[in-house]
């Protein structure tokens, strides 16, 4: 039988799109953004020269937001299993580089599946960046593309993803289901199982950007879905080196990130102002230093920190519940200081 749920499984982030972000999405080319059917823009923060690779661009309206911000000097690379949205993607690569005023496409995209990316030709280590909006939900084999992303990540690398999650392992009856797989429901991952992936395959503990609680608002839905509950969040993964040292220590924001001037939204538990000097754990530490961020802080040892055996004040990191945290903050945690969504294009521009 055939059943048409009126649902909208992923939510819009709580802030509106900053003006920088606006900018850039103003200069895109009006097909690119009318023919946009996935979810809302999801924009890290500091991302200037980097590597970027979208899993599921779809028409490429996040990958030529990214390809003006990440400047000729960095690279954008879409993926996407659906030849004729990257027609479109394609169709306007000479537009964008005109637009931008680039001397040469820093774009390129990629037909192939985001759980094989080797065979798509994406090499290992090169990639300083990987977003993905609600797509990850919708692929049967969630550890092979977070093993495939870990493969591409450069050592300091992170995967900034939006997605569906749920607060139990979603059972083989309903994943069966084709239409609330369809719906972003049924594919969703159970989040512990997220840490549980994220540690097996050597990802850092996911630090939680945002969430909100999915209300469903469709008595047939929720009689099929029973006790399941379903929550819109956006975590932050990192790859470090293996033989990386992991000790607390003190930072300081230097204000120099691209509207995070004031202060700067890491994830669920920091929150950097500019001058002020932060506690840090060692994860935490470990990540800032290893990664594109590290330029934008300054360091300094604990007071009474001993550095041979890392022994130090700052707590270890606690893995963050996306359901008791959105409540917690009245159905948002902590707002991405570029927003972010998995709803329909206009709900996150407006």
């Amino acid at each position: 039988d055939i059943r048409l749920y009126t649902h909208k499984a992923c939510v819009p982030g709580a802030k509106p799109t900053r003006g920088y972000i606006r900018k850039a999405l103003d200069e895109l080319h009006p097909e690119v953004i009318a023919r946009y059917y996935g979810c809302g823009l999801l924009v890290p923060e500091c991302v200037a020269g980097c590597r970027v690779l979208d899993l599921g661009c779809g028409s490429g309206s996040d990958c030529y937001v990214l390809s003006r911000l990440v400047g000729q000097s960095g690279h954008v690379t879409g993926i996407d299993m659906t030849e004729e949205q990257l027609e479109v993607a394609r169709k306007y690569m000479d537009y964008h580089t005109q637009r931008f005023g680039y001397k040469k496409p820093n774009v390129d995209f990629v037909q192939g599946y985001i759980e094989t990316l080797r065979e798509a030709g994406v090499e290992e280590a090169s990639y300083d960046i990987i977003i993905s909006n609600c797509v990850v939900n919708l692929s049967p084999d969630k550890a092979s593309v977070l093993r495939e992303a870990y493969r591409v990540l450069k050592n300091g690398g992170e995967l900034y993803f939006s997605d569906v999650y749920s607060n139990a392992r979603i059972s083989e009856s309903l994943r069966a289901d084709k239409v609330l797989w369809g719906e972003c429901l049924s594919g969703a991952l159970w989040w512990e199982d997220l840490m549980r992936l994220a540690e097996e395959i050597g990802f850092t503990v996911p630090r939680l950007v945002s969430a909100n609680i999915i209300s469903i608002g469709n008595e047939q839905l929720e009689k099929i879905l029973g006790d399941y509950k379903f929550a819109s969040a956006t975590y932050r993964l990192f790859k470090l080196s293996k033989n990386s040292e992991k000790k607390g220590c003190l930072v300081m924001y230097d204000g120099n990130i691209m509207g995070s001037e004031e202060k700067f939204e890491f994830d669920a538990k920091y929150t950097f102002k500019v001058n002020e000097v932060v506690e840090v754990d060692g994860d935490t530490a470990e990540i800032l230093k290893s990664s594109r961020f590290a330029e934008e802080f300054t360091f300094q040892p604990q007071p009474g920190c001993r550095a041979a055996s890392g022994t130090c004040r700052a707590e270890p990191e606690v893995m963050l519940d996306p359901f008791k945290q959105a409540q917690q903050f009245g159905g948002v945690t902590v707002a991405s200081s570029t927003g972010g969504c998995c709803g329909p294009q206009e709900s996150c521009c407006e």
